[in-house]
């Protein structure tokens, strides 16, 4: 017979089973909970448009952390980034050494040359590709926010990935959402 053992709280056992234990006390306690923060959650919502950029890896934290004040308001909760774009994508890595952003770019263009037998070829030898690499790197990105900051590491920024020649401006969709101080 095999002993089961789940998180009082949660119901998620832990044996690395997906499915909650069958409890109607826990699933009562969540329920509760939930109805319990969705009261306290509070959204804001933004768009900003960046300006055009060369192909490369971009730092763009500053002009985040500009478009959004309103984070100071939050005493937790996450910041949710978003690109409205195929050909360019977003990530969080290294913000201090800038030889990391020539070395993504050189990397990214490892991973899908422009020389690769495309069929989509309409809108130029680097439009394919910059499609590839937006989907490998992500339209979005999340971070938490704790006492009116985003928690990014010491050594982290958010990177505009620009994958075309000439891409052109790029709307991002800023959203937060959480508690207030």
């Amino acid at each position: 017979m095999k002993r089961l053992t789940a998180c009082k709280k949660t119901g998620f056992p832990l044996d690395g089973q997906s499915k909650p234990v069958s409890s109607p006390e826990t699933a009562s306690n969540f329920r509760i909970r939930r109805k319990r923060l969705k009261r306290m959650s509070e959204y804001y919502q933004t768009c900003v448009s960046l300006p055009p950029r060369s192909r490369g890896f971009h730092l763009i934290t500053t002009e985040i952390l500009d478009a959004i004040p309103e984070v100071q308001r939050f005493e937790v909760g996450l910041c949710h980034v978003f690109i409205q774009h195929t050909s360019a994508g977003l990530t969080i890595n290294e913000n201090a050494d800038p030889d990391v952003r020539v070395d993504m770019e050189t990397a990214a263009n490892r991973l899908c040359p422009e020389k690769s037998p495309f069929i989509h070829t309409c809108e130029g030898p680097d439009d394919m590709p910059a499609h590839v690499k937006a989907s490998l790197f992500g339209a979005s990105v999340t971070i938490p926010i704790k006492s009116g900051r985003l928690m990014l590491g010491v050594w982290q920024g958010i990177y505009l990935c620009e994958h075309r020649d000439s891409g052109g401006p790029r709307r991002l969709v800023i959203t937060i959402q959480g508690k207030l101080k």
